[in-house]
């Protein structure tokens, strides 16, 4: 079988979908491609997102918001939305997931925490559904 890929969107690419990739890459490692993009990326990741993300051992500062590409999308078997609405372009044969996340914007790492908890239980399951072996 082939390493099933999952695009995770938001609006800013600097929050959620950092976070949901930064879990998926720590549960998964090499055994699910992981990209994130946003429909209108911001200039950094988001700061509290960061600090956490290391909280629980996972690094993401290295990474840097991206625009979402159609070739993403077409690259993916698995395409999950954070709030993004219609900006994400719909293929057939995808599989689509919308999570209604809290964005964690202008959110200090208080309020960040519970986000990064649920984010971490949706990947759980998430890999129990492509039955990836954590």
């Amino acid at each position: 079988m082939s390493t099933p890929s999952v695009l995770f969107v938001c609006v800013h690419n600097a929050g959620r979908s950092q976070m949901a990739a930064g879990w998926l890459r720590h549960l998964a490692g090499d055994a699910v491609e992981v990209r994130s993009a946003g429909s209108v990326p911001g200039d950094q990741v988001n700061p509290a997102a960061v600090a956490a993300m290391a909280e629980v051992g996972i690094d993401i500062s290295d990474q840097r918001p991206k625009v979402l590409t159609t070739d993403a999308v077409e690259a993916s078997d698995v395409v999950i939305t954070m709030g993004c609405g219609d900006a994400c372009p719909v293929f057939p044969g995808k599989r689509y997931l919308d999570w209604a996340l809290t964005d964690p914007a202008g959110k200090g790492v208080e309020a960040v925490r519970p986000i990064r908890d649920e984010i971490e239980a949706r990947i759980r399951g998430l890999l129990t559904e492509l039955d990836v072996a954590r």
